[in-house]
């Protein structure tokens, strides 16, 4: 769609009937057919009887923020999980606005009963149909949750960690992901590029592996009904020992787009201030002047890491930083075992996870990165705590 006109419009309070002010209304009532405009989009959400009203207003179709929102992630999503996600959104939506389609019915008198008409049944039909779609796809997500709950059982028993990017949309989450782990998730320069949520195996410097996942874009004022439609997504988020905020430290907006961030992560429970999961990474330096790069002071380089996912600046400290951060309280084994020593290795393979393996005829040699409860429990069930294999 071409844009021909937009406008802040300031108000002195909102009008319960159309929202702006009855000035503005008859203003724009004379523009827009004057301009040929087929569609108005309000920055702001609007009820049921405003959009209504306005459109009688200007003859021409008015959707607010939430129904534009909608409409690009209708568009972008791809999985069967993401339409889900989406359509459920826009249930929710829909369902308190299905009077807008019936207004030829409200003169229409008659059928059964003193009070009602076919309009009331009609609506009726089409809100216990909106109810029901609406359980069936809950149902379905609830499928997608106990099928990551499962994956997350087997992740934990393989002490496999998660790390979740987070950020606001068009940051650059989806590049960034793609040069860490060589996936080829869709990055454009266009809002909500990513819906879908994708997980990809990201191995580290020291040999460990994690699970990388990148997540749906946030934006200001971010609709309730979808937050509550991405919640099976979302809960890798919450789920995640690393949280990767990456910011567009380019845009003007920086500040204001990670406090709307941080926002809906307190939504989910999870509060920016005090979780030491929260990495920052600061991502398009390369579209600032290096005189203008902002520093990273050394009381905060656990925290925070400037990178381009572009050009690949600093995208080793951020793969070594992550790696420290895992770390904790895991420890390497280095071992030698003779190949018919099939029940120790499947141990190892099982509890660890194995950076490197070299085979030679006789031997085969591990070095393997434990938990450090693992790491005691293996010289208490194989006894062969010599110090030369403890690293």
């Amino acid at each position: 769609m071409d844009v021909v006109q937009s406008e802040a419009v300031r108000l002195n309070r909102l009008s319960p009937a159309t929202l702006l002010g009855l000035g503005t209304v008859e203003r724009l009532r004379a523009a827009i057919p004057a301009q040929g405009i087929a569609l108005a989009v309000i920055n702001h959400a609007l009820s049921p009887i405003q959009q209504r009203n306005l459109e009688k207003e200007w003859q021409c179709k008015v959707i607010d923020r939430t129904g534009l929102i909608l409409e690009i992630f209708g568009a972008r999503a791809q999985t069967n999980e993401g339409k889900l996600q989406v359509e459920l959104a826009s249930l929710d939506y829909q369902r308190s606005r299905l009077v807008r389609s019936w207004t030829h019915l409200e003169r229409q008198r008659g059928g059964f009963g003193f009070l009602g008409g076919p309009g009331e049944s009609q609506l009726e039909i089409d809100r216990r149909l909106i109810e029901q779609r609406m359980v069936r796809i809950k149902k379905d997500l609830d499928k997608v949750r106990q099928t990551r709950a499962l994956q997350r059982q087997a992740r934990e028993t393989n002490e496999t960690p998660l790390v979740a990017l987070v950020g606001y949309t068009n940051a650059g989450k989806s590049t960034l992901f793609n040069t860490l782990t060589g996936a080829g998730v869709l990055a454009k320069d266009m809002l909500f590029a990513t819906l879908d949520p994708t997980q990809r195996q990201l191995k580290l410097p020291s040999g460990r592996v994690c699970v990388l996942s990148d997540t749906v874009g946030f934006i200001s004022d971010l609709p309730h009904q979808l937050v509550e439609a991405f919640r099976a997504t979302l809960e890798q988020v919450e789920l995640a020992d690393l949280i990767l905020h990456v910011r567009d430290i380019a845009s003007p907006e920086a500040q204001a787009q990670k406090q709307d961030v941080e926002d809906t992560l307190l939504g989910l429970g999870i509060e920016a201030a005090t979780d030491e999961r929260i990495i920052e990474v600061l991502n398009k330096a390369d579209l600032i002047p290096p005189d203008e790069q902002p520093a990273v002071p050394k009381r905060e380089q656990e925290q925070k890491v400037r990178v381009s996912a572009v050009t690949g600046e600093g995208i080793e400290q951020l793969l070594a930083l992550i790696d420290r951060r895992l770390q904790g309280e895991r420890r390497t084994l280095r071992v030698t075992l003779a190949p018919a020593d099939g029940g120790r290795l499947a141990w190892l393979y099982a509890h660890g996870q194995v950076a490197q393996r070299v085979d030679k005829e006789d031997e085969i040699t591990l070095t393997v990165d434990l938990s450090a409860k693992d790491y005691g429990r293996y010289f208490s069930l194989f006894e062969v705590a010599t110090q030369d294999q403890r690293a």
